[in-house]
């Protein structure tokens, strides 16, 4: 504690600390900053402003009571909002005195959007988060069937919503079977019950068109319907899905992922399937239509079947003049065919008469002479040459023999020649004694030895 006096015309007494204000302050913020940890606290704004320092200073107030708060810059630049006059706000404070003038107040770290508030940015931020990921593309939403054999239909059993859909259904087509399973709209545990619901009638394919709903409420009763594990099961659901959560001015996550968004529950169960009467008025009008059509077409054939019939001929009649025009046409062409043997006839004549100028019989017996008579030039041609040469080949025979060793010999020569080498014996020294010789005189061969030789000087 403060040890310091305040001075005085009055004397205090011995035992008595006297504060001075800024002491008192001091003392107050520094018991309240250390007796109170960081607290969070919700209230409405009020007496909101935001000077050129950028720092906020408003108060903070419920129906009975409010305390000053100041948020300074430094905080403020991190809470992705700026609040105004009337917002409901949840805050992160600590508990602090302004010396200056001795207010309390609070010195705020962090802030968010209290209640409704909240839950609506963290469905902008989930909506953004699962558009940008392509949740919401039409291109992969589902064609819904246009008469479904059965109607799956996953909704509170107790709600309005159900009675609304059933009584919707058998109106407009009371044939078609509905199926529901029953589940929790809101609670702790809704959200995985509506997925399990989701995925046990998609993967069992117990129906052909599945509708998900719930009546109106507030943002924190529709909450279900904007959690992230039931768009990703509507995602992932191959069954066709339809939307039907709140009222029109509502608008929620499974909306948005949902193959088709409805307004309302009962505008689901339309969605879901044809109006009975309205079929059954197309099909009148469609057999109105037929027979109008089958008796223009009827009236059409029949005014054609009378057409024909004018203008188709009696059998009888119809053989008399394909007799006659076989019978012209047989004559025609009898006539034809003698114009046309006529020419032919004509044409070969004049055919005959040029073929019997190129007779190759008279230019055969023509060049028959011409053989003949060459043949006969040729013969006389070759018997005075043979004659010539015969002349020729005696005087030249003549005159071979007399310088013909035959010649020579009949004069009484003779020509000698050795046995032993065969050879002609033209000296002395060609032969020896006992030498066989063979002596070849004009009319004949003589076989000798050699017993004596004498050689001539």
């Amino acid at each position: 504690m403060p040890s310091n006096h305040f001075s005085s015309s009055t004397e205090p007494k011995d035992d008595l600390f006297v504060y001075t204000v800024s002491e008192l302050n001091q003392d107050v913020r520094t018991l309240l900053e250390r007796g109170f940890p960081q607290l969070w606290l919700e209230g409405e704004i009020s007496n909101f402003t935001c000077p050129s320092s950028g720092h906020w200073y408003f108060s903070l107030k419920d129906a009975r009571a409010q305390v000053r708060c100041a948020m300074f810059k430094n905080k403020n630049l991190n809470t992705g909002f700026t609040p105004k006059q009337g917002d409901k706000v949840l805050v992160k404070a600590r508990i602090s005195l302004y010396e200056a003038r001795g207010d309390y107040q609070l010195l705020i770290n962090s802030m968010e959007e209290a209640g409704s508030g909240a839950l609506q940015r963290q469905f902008e931020a989930l909506k953004k988060k699962l558009q940008n990921e392509g949740l919401f593309d039409t291109a992969v939403k589902k064609d819904l069937p246009a008469l479904p054999k059965q109607i799956g239909v996953i909704t509170s059993p107790t709600g309005a919503a159900i009675r609304d859909i059933i009584s919707v259904l058998n109106r407009r087509f009371p044939a078609i079977p509905i199926l529901v399973l029953p589940v929790a709209v809101q609670g702790n545990n809704s959200a995985q019950e509506i997925v399990d619901a989701i995925q046990i009638m998609d993967k069992s394919k117990l129906a052909d068109i599945i509708i998900l709903s719930r009546g109106g409420g507030s943002l924190e009763d529709l909450w279900s319907f904007n959690e992230e594990i039931v768009a990703r099961a509507i995602f992932h659901c191959k069954t066709p899905l339809i939307s039907g959560v709140g009222h029109e001015i509502d608008f929620s996550i499974s909306d948005f992922v949902a193959d088709v968004r409805a307004a309302t529950p009962s505008a689901a169960a339309e969605l879901a399937t044809p109006d009975v009467s309205e079929i059954l008025h197309k099909v009148d009008n469609h057999q109105k239509q037929i027979t109008r059509l089958m008796a223009s077409k009827l009236l059409d054939h029949a005014r054609n079947l009378n057409k024909l019939s004018i203008r188709l001929k009696h059998p009888a009649r119809q053989l008399t003049e394909l007799t006659q025009q076989l019978d012209d046409l047989e004559s025609r062409l009898t006539t034809a065919l003698r114009h046309r043997i006529k020419y032919k006839q004509a044409d070969l004549q004049h055919w005959n008469t040029l073929l019997s100028h190129l007779n190759p019989a008279n230019a055969l017996e023509k060049h028959q002479q011409k053989l003949d008579h060459l043949t006969q030039s040729l013969h006389s041609s070759a018997k005075q040459h043979i004659d010539d040469k015969s002349q020729q080949l005696k005087i030249a025979a003549i005159s071979l023999h007399m310088v013909s060793p035959l010649a020579t010999l009949e004069r009484g020569y003779a020509i000698v020649s050795s046995r032993n080498s065969n050879c002609i014996v033209r000296s002395y020294n060609d032969v020896k004694i006992r030498d066989e010789i063979e002596v070849r005189i004009a009319n004949g061969q003589i076989n000798c030895t050699v017993n004596h030789s004498k050689k001539f000087k």
